[in-house]
């Protein structure tokens, strides 16, 4: 009766290990340290499934979503380059119009300078028709005629318009006809022609 209750003692403990070890496994995969359902696919023989794959290997899934990111990065750096390549185009652009910019300002300062240059030779024309004018009035009208007839029909007609200036501003008769008259006796013909340009100059 003692070794049978002994026995009995044995069978119970044995199956209350084996109790405790299904628990734990069923256990372990519920929070998921252990895969019981692997083990038992194997166990039948059959494949694992694609998600499911383990070792070194990675799964289709995997590939695909590994080659999605490939074929996405490869798009963005071709995208890169041809973004990097307009811009290298713009600033290729970007740089001939500064050129011709740098041209054209060039150019303006060219002719800004021509026309200062022209403006102060102008100044220094008016000014000396002004100092010529008060030294034909002061002169006697006949030397003031001889000297005229050597200058160029411009020369004369401003000269003799600075005249008219000075007379009209200081409130006198200006002497522009009578050497007008002077000059018809000298030379007709020359101041026939002065005398028509200043109506039309």
């Amino acid at each position: 009766m003692r070794n049978i209750s002994n026995r009995a003692k044995i069978l119970y403990l044995i199956l209350l290990i084996f109790f405790i070890s299904g628990f734990g496994l069923f256990w372990l995969d519920y929070i998921g340290l252990f895969d019981i359902s692997s083990y038992v696919n194997r166990f039948r023989g059959e494949p694992e499934l694609v998600t499911e794959a383990g070792g070194d290997e990675p799964s289709l899934v995997e590939r695909e979503e590994f080659e999605k990111e490939k074929q996405k990065f490869a798009e963005r750096v071709e995208s890169l380059d041809k973004r990097e390549a307009l811009i290298a185009e713009r600033e290729k652009d970007l740089d001939a119009q500064k050129e011709k910019m740098e041209e054209v300002r060039k150019g303006l300062d060219l002719e800004k300078k021509k026309l200062d240059q022209e403006k102060t030779r102008y100044s220094g024309y008016r000014q000396n028709v002004k100092v010529l004018a008060d030294k034909m009035v002061n002169m006697p009208p006949a030397n003031a005629v001889s000297i005229m007839l050597n200058w160029e029909d411009t020369l004369i007609i401003d000269v003799l318009r600075q005249i008219d200036a000075n007379a009209l501003e200081a409130g006198r008769t200006s002497i522009t006809p009578y050497l007008m008259q002077k000059m018809s006796e000298v030379k007709a013909d020359r101041a026939s022609r002065i005398m028509y340009l200043m109506t039309q100059v």
